[in-house]
């Protein structure tokens, strides 16, 4: 007696139900952007604390966490007759600062994007200002500074020209980059269809040069205020860089790490907001 074999139907992939996710993997996923950074800042508590008691250094060079809190807490609010820091609280330091690199960093990346829409389509216009603007990006802050001095005196002017001049090179850099890169098959493109030298900038120019024009602007509001104290070093009460050179003269080293931690963490919100837009702004980078 014969017997049939039996054919089997080859199973495809898709008819098989995925193996389901382990429930501490998914939660560790979600987890894991605000636990690993907690993380690191309180293993970075534990070694600067472990410094500060090992005697290594006095505590006027590296004061304990403890000491940088209170001296936090001094200069944010009104202690024994004493208002904040010279008369100002913290915030109010900190938001006379940021409202000179709203300005001067503003300035700086407006000009950089004009110029690099200019350098980028015009080819004169870049070999005239791309080695101007090469030794602009190389100069320190504190080179020129005081030339500004001269020029513009000690009050808001100079600080803000400062800013400007620091943030103006990155964005006309990464702007001229990104237009000269644009495919050249685009633009010949929209010009076969009847768009203008404008409508061209307006509609392939701009959109195809934002994501690097972005990138620029990160770069160039990260410099405006790596340049903060150099820009507040003369005149600079009220202002957090000005607070930080001020207490760096009496030897004040709390008040100092509490300005260096303000500009800093007023860095990162700035910076993770510009991102959140970046990402608003051009949702397709990185997808494509």
């Amino acid at each position: 007696m014969s017997t049939t074999p039996t054919l089997h139907k080859p199973v495809d992939p898709a008819d098989v139900p995925p193996e389901p996710r382990a429930p501490t993997r998914g939660v560790w996923a979600r987890l894991r952007p605000a636990v690993l950074p907690f993380g690191s800042l309180l293993l970075f508590l534990v070694l600067w604390q472990l410094l500060a008691a090992s005697g290594t250094w006095s505590e006027t060079l590296v004061p304990p966490p403890a000491k940088v809190w209170a001296a936090f807490i001094d200069v944010s609010t009104t202690h024994g007759g004493v208002r904040g820091y010279n008369g100002t609280m913290l915030v109010e330091h900190l938001g006379i600062s940021l409202r000179r690199i709203a300005i001067g960093a503003g300035l700086g990346i407006a000009a950089g994007v004009i110029f690099g829409l200019l350098m980028g389509t015009v080819g004169w216009v870049r070999s005239l200002f791309e080695p101007w603007i090469t030794f602009l990006r190389t100069l320190p802050p504190l080179a020129y500074f005081s030339l500004l001095i001269i020029w513009l005196g000690i009050n808001e002017e100079p600080k803000v020209t400062l800013l400007a001049v620091a943030a103006f090179p990155p964005v006309a850099v990464s702007t001229t980059t990104a237009v000269a890169a644009v495919p050249k098959s685009l633009i010949e493109a929209a010009r076969a269809l009847g768009a203008s030298r404008w409508d061209v900038v307006r509609d392939v120019l701009v959109p195809s040069a934002l994501p690097e024009t972005l990138t620029g602007v990160r770069l160039a509001v990260g410099v405006a205020y790596s340049s903060l104290v150099a820009a507040e070093l003369v005149n600079g009460l009220p202002g957090i860089g000005g607070m930080v050179k001020d207490a760096a003269n009496y030897n004040n080293t709390p008040v100092v790490l509490v300005g260096i931690i303000a500009i800093g963490v007023s860095g990162l919100i700035i910076d993770g907001l510009l991102l959140r837009l970046e990402r608003a702004v051009v949702p397709w980078r990185g997808r494509v």
